[in-house]
């Protein structure tokens, strides 16, 4: 069975910075490291991504996939899957103090953990627990004027 997201993991990307690690266990999420052992199955998935539509209500019911690595990473990870619809997340506001050597972030980039959570939002999927290892989850909610309750701060941890 085809999990409603499935997040490919760079493993270069370290445990203890990665904002979906701790989701791992998550029942919404299926996590796969890249590079792949096996290639997860995500079907005809949407792609969350900078560029394309706007993710709307109207693609709940898809099956959805994100690439959590840096935006290098993320580049050579996306020719893995050919043929998928982008969806983009505009306006959304991200709280990751973000830090590129290579000035390769784009403009409106999320941290996956922030990606994954406004997804949710938009589709229409639970969004409970998504935050509760991310430090920076009350200023993330605040800057896009979301509702802080119901968010949690637990330490990661990193096997």
């Amino acid at each position: 069975m085809i999990s409603p997201v499935t997040i490919i993991r760079s493993v270069k990307e370290r445990k203890e910075r990665c904002t979906i690690w701790p989701l791992r266990r998550h029942p919404l999420v299926h996590v796969a490291g890249y590079p792949f052992k096996n290639k997860p199955e995500v079907g005809q998935a949407t792609l969350l991504w900078t560029e394309g539509p706007p993710l709307s209500a109207a693609d709940s019911g898809m099956p959805l996939l994100l690439l959590d690595a840096s935006w290098r990473r993320a580049l050579a990870m996306r020719v893995h899957f050919p043929g998928l619809e982008c969806r983009s997340l505009q306006g959304i506001k991200t709280a990751y103090p973000r830090t590129s050597r290579y000035g390769t972030d784009p403009e409106d980039g999320l941290a996956t953990v922030e990606a994954l959570y406004a997804a949710c939002r938009i589709l229409g999927l639970p969004t409970e627990g998504l935050l509760d290892h991310y430090l920076w989850a009350g200023d993330f909610l605040a800057a896009n004027g979301w509702n802080q309750s119901g968010v949690q701060k637990t330490p990661v941890d990193v096997e």
